[in-house]
């Protein structure tokens, strides 16, 4: 609850609420709400309301009131300064910048929001919104710690520390994954992968050649073993689903006299011009309490296009810009690694520009957090499409994505295996998240593999009944695009985690591990080897087929009666997908699914080009280009 909302209670009320809450509404107000009132920034009333939200939500009065737009910045440090007796940071000092502190690691200091500022008179200083900050440095240099404490904001203080500190925390962002862990260590120069891709295609061009029969069916008999265990996958999936029910949306309130947590969302953003000003109004209609609430938008250094709208908006108090330095590889995760040592949540989140988030849907994370056990440190949210209408593309991706976020994604985590999660409504526990050096920079799904490692350490992902609307990428192109790089993050993430299987055996286990190979190998199988599949419809059809000279036409029907029930089986699932009220519109669609899948075989084929020539280039997706966009924006 906001102020906004306590005002319009009447007296009685307010004070009935009060004093549930263990806050009279006569009661004393703190040293800095005394001073806000006597310098007439806000009235005695307000104030108390402050106080009142303080009782559910864990932050104090002077970030309810600034969130709640009661008081701008400059009196809010004029007020913290005051209360402790000291002065402002001078214009002189901000401008010299902070200085780092040698054996101190600058994210510690940005995360806590201090910084060293050395000023024209060449003393130096340390710098926080409040005092408190600066009390307790036992970590710093001993000549620091009794350093005299100045008042600057927040954001200046953490601006002026990655300035100073900008070469060391670019590098740290690249390299935040442990390197056992990452993919970074794969050589940049393509020679070494080219020559070993050539002579793969070598060989299969000269075996094909000399025994074409065989080749052919060595190709279509892996193709079909995958194809079944796809299918005996899903089919679990799908039973374990049914089993369980729909995942729950409404979490139970928080224990008597917990209160609610600070939560930072990371929203990456680059050249998203068209969409800036939907992303905005999209993020001001959740429903958690501002003070909570601490939203960074992530920008590229370069990025002067997005930099300028944004400067054309009026953000909100909660929401600000963090810049990423340039450096490489240009990349979502490398751009959140950057900015999670700025957030001040103990839950950090990820949007998309394009996300339109359930309003109630943070409220309802921390709940779910608050009453999980400790080892649940990961929460995904169900994705769904705001423009399904739009044309064949965008229902079929629809439909797809309704499937695998309601079926299969919560039947592989009722199961007990490792799941991968999705890039966007991703909720971590942010100790656990630093723990694993968050983000690996230069994988390019590295929300795949983020879902792994955190099952490597022993930490489970739960699915969780809240939505997030995305835009489906409904123009073929940029689709294939936006395919292949998702199947080239498959490949390697597979690889990255294999690279030592008995260990990866000893951290997942047996059913975890097999359930990774199930699903990688046959992800990556289907879509690399589906032209074989789809050679069986020449055999359902009665036309000659390229293994009659080797399988008696008795062995090929049943090889493609097999092939037609899995995909009879396929649609049954995707049936499942879009039964609900808001996906029924869908059903009449779903026989071409199968018209759908050779998009994938070509995004694959790009993939797989990719990892030969560009292994980290991220392929960015495109966004603002929906038909509903109006009616989504409000």
């Amino acid at each position: 609850m906001g102020i906004s909302e306590l005002r319009q209670l009447d007296t009685q009320s307010w004070a009935s609420t009060s004093l549930r809450q263990g806050a009279a509404p006569g009661g004393n107000l703190c040293a800095l709400g005394r001073n806000l009132v006597q310098t007439g920034v806000i009235s005695q009333s307000d104030a108390k309301l402050a106080q009142i939200v303080q009782t559910h939500c864990d932050a104090p009065i002077d970030r309810v009131l600034f969130a709640e737009g009661l008081v701008d910045a400059p009196d809010l440090l004029r007020a913290q300064a005051a209360r402790a007796g000291l002065r402002l940071a001078s214009a002189d000092e901000l401008r010299l910048g902070a200085e780092e502190v040698p054996g101190i690691d600058a994210r510690s200091l940005i995360r806590r929001g201090i910084a060293p500022l050395r000023g024209a008179d060449g003393e130096l200083r340390i710098a926080a919104d409040r005092i408190e900050a600066t009390r307790g440095l036992h970590d710093l240099p001993e000549a620091l710690q009794n350093t005299p404490p100045i008042i600057a904001s927040r954001r200046e203080v953490q601006a002026a520390m990655a300035g100073a500190a900008r070469t060391a925390l670019t590098a740290a962002a690249e390299a935040r994954t442990p390197a056992a862990e990452s993919c970074r260590t794969w050589s940049a120069s393509p020679a070494r992968r080219l020559v070993l891709a050539l002579s793969a295609i070598a060989i299969c061009i000269g075996a094909s050649i000399l025994y074409p029969g065989a080749v052919f069916g060595a190709f279509a008999g892996w193709a079909t073993l995958t194809l079944v265990i796809s299918a005996a996958l899903k089919m679990a999936a799908v039973c374990s689903r049914i089993a369980a029910g729909t995942p729950v949306a409404v979490q139970p309130p928080l224990p008597q006299g917990a209160k609610l947590p600070k939560v930072s969302i990371l929203v990456p953003l680059f050249r998203e011009t068209e969409i800036a000003h939907a992303l905005i109004a999209r993020l001001t209609r959740l429903t958690y309490p501002k003070c909570l609430l601490d939203v960074i938008l992530v920008l590229e250094e370069d990025d002067d296009t997005t930099r300028k709208t944004l400067a054309q908006i009026n953000l909100p108090a909660w929401m600000r810009a963090v810049i990423v330095p340039d450096g490489q590889p240009r990349t979502k995760p490398r751009a959140m690694n950057y900015a999670l040592d700025f957030c001040e949540g103990d839950i950090v989140g990820i949007f998309d520009a394009e996300d339109a988030p359930d309003p109630d849907q943070i409220t309802q994370i921390a709940r779910r957090f608050a009453a999980a056990p400790p080892e649940v440190v990961c929460l995904q949210g169900i994705l769904d499409y705001y423009n399904p209408r739009q044309n064949w593309l965008a229902r079929c991706f629809t439909i797809e994505y309704a499937t695998w976020f309601r079926v299969m994604l919560p039947g592989m985590a009722r199961l007990g295996f490792a799941i991968p999660l999705g890039g966007t409504t991703l909720y971590f526990r942010r100790e656990v998240l630093e723990e694993l050096g968050g983000w690996d920079a230069h994988n390019v799904t590295e929300d795949a593999d983020l879902g792994f490692r955190l099952a490597r350490h022993g930490y489970r992902t739960e699915i969780i009944g809240t939505v997030t609307h995305e835009e489906a990428n409904c123009r073929p192109w940029p689709w294939i695009k936006q395919r292949s790089r998702w199947l080239k993050g498959y490949m390697t993430t597979y690889l990255v985690h294999m690279r030592r299987p008995l260990l990866l055996y000893r951290q997942l286990g047996a059913w975890k591990f097999w359930g990774f190979q199930a699903h990688f190998i046959t992800a990556l199988s289907q879509f690399m080897l589906a032209p074989f599949l789809w050679s069986f419809w020449l055999v359902l059809l009665g036309l000659p087929h390229p293994l009659d000279p080797v399988l008696p036409r008795g062995g090929m029907l049943l090889f493609a009666q097999l092939f037609l029930a899995i995909e009879v089986l396929n649609i049954t699932f995707h049936m499942l997908g879009v039964s609900g009220r808001g996906h029924r519109h869908l059903l009449p669609w779903l026989p071409t699914m199968h018209l759908y899948t050779p998009l994938g075989t070509i995004a694959a084929i790009k993939a797989v080009y990719e990892m030969i020539v560009a292994p980290f280039y991220w392929d960015k997706t495109s966004h603002g280009h929906s038909l509903v966009q109006g009616k989504i924006e409000g």
